[in-house]
């Protein structure tokens, strides 16, 4: 073993390998962040135009919605009401499946895409022509 000091190009060399290896980890990091958060639309979101809270949840291999709680006392009845019966899985961040509107009892053709903006629900009809949907925001 040699007590010498580093030469300057030495010490250059191993500060770039620490930046490096610093820089590797924190790429590991992001993208374990990334694919863990990728396609996770369980949880708890709620509606913004009308503040019910909805879980949604794993149902076999598909997507499952319920309503857990209303802002509107005269909708209290709606609560545990499933509002989406098992959309499946049609991309990393999408679903397709059926909604219940239980604003007018109707059930249309949904789709349900998750995002950093957060969970977009549209309604669809005539085949998807006409949609009509709002994003939600995850409850913390």
């Amino acid at each position: 073993m040699s007590n010498s000091m580093p030469t300057a190009g030495e010490s250059m060399r191993w500060g770039l390998r620490s930046r490096y290896r610093a820089l590797g980890a924190a790429v590991v990091v992001a993208a374990s962040a990334t694919a863990a958060l990728a396609g996770d639309a369980t949880g708890t979101w709620r509606r913004p135009s009308t503040g019910t809270v909805v879980n949604f949840y794993d149902c076999g291999a598909n997507l499952c919605a319920k309503i857990v709680a209303v802002k509107d006392a005269s909708k209290q009845s709606t609560v545990g009401t499933v509002i989406m019966p098992g959309a499946k899985k049609v991309s990393d961040n999408k679903w397709e499946g059926d909604l219940l509107n239980t604003e007018d009892g109707k059930t249309y053709s949904g789709v349900v895409t998750l995002d950093s903006g957060g969970l977009m629900l549209k309604g669809c009809i005539l085949g998807g022509f006409i949609c009509k949907g709002e994003t939600w925001s995850r409850v913390q």
